[in-house]
């Protein structure tokens, strides 16, 4: 009789607006106040299609598309007006269907999984409370990489921090950029439809699974390889 080696647990590193919480169009209508409050104007279906971007990736496409230019300090000052905007409509964010309910199950069957978000940790922790979530919950923020989605670098920081390898990850997310850096870090990757995006453009962006929301994955989890005596 061989002795194969066991298969690891699997691990699930999860990006935070639209995934989680139902909070993409909250950031967009922050962005759009936040540019037009330095005089660019820009239609909100450009905005949606960058949303899950880093700050900085995202103002340099949405700058491209205008042919404008802004200084290093302008870029800075923009994505501070956003948060200001975010921050005063966060009351109207509200978790997804099942998510937490979701972490909870898989919390009950010793399934590490970590929060992953190209958000700072300023609006990013705001999600803590609504997701009854405590305070060390394993989340990794812009603050804490040097490089956002599509850079593989949060996907990467969040496997580490709950001690597995990424390959053995699968990432959950909404958006094409989730999923560009989830290959990039070498995991598997999971869609939901609950940002916005179509289930082609996150399966041809690599997700091998495309789920509604939290509430129809955690129905599946069976197909993700978490069973009962996990």
């Amino acid at each position: 009789m061989h002795d194969f080696p066991e298969a690891p647990t699997p691990a699930f590193l999860f990006d935070l607006d639209g995934t989680l919480i139902d909070s993409v169009y909250q950031h967009v209508v922050a962005w759009r106040q936040a540019l037009s409050g330095m005089g660019i104007d820009l239609s909100v279906w450009r905005i949606h299609r960058r949303i899950g971007m880093s700050g900085g990736l995202f103002v340099s496409a949405l700058l491209r598309e205008t042919g404008l230019k802004l200084t290093r300090e302008q870029i800075d000052e923009l994505q501070t007006h956003h948060a200001d905007a975010y921050e005063q409509q966060v009351h109207s964010v509200k978790p997804l269907p099942g998510a937490t309910e979701l972490l909870g199950e898989l919390t009950a069957r010793g399934v590490p999984w970590a929060i992953c978000t190209s958000g700072y940790a300023r609006t990013a922790r705001l999600a803590l409370g609504m997701l009854d979530l405590p305070e060390d919950t394993p989340m990794v923020t812009r603050d804490l990489v040097r490089r956002a989605k599509p850079d593989p670098d949060l996907f990467l920081a969040g496997a580490a921090l709950v001690r597995v390898d990424p390959a053995h990850a699968m990432v959950v997310g909404d958006s094409v950029w989730d999923l560009l850096a989830a290959r990039r870090a070498g995991a598997l990757g999971i869609g939901l439809l609950s940002g916005g995006y179509g289930r082609d453009e996150l399966e041809r962006a690599g997700a091998f699974r495309v789920y509604a929301d939290p509430a129809d994955m955690l129905d599946r989890l069976d197909e993700l390889g978490v069973r009962q005596s996990d």
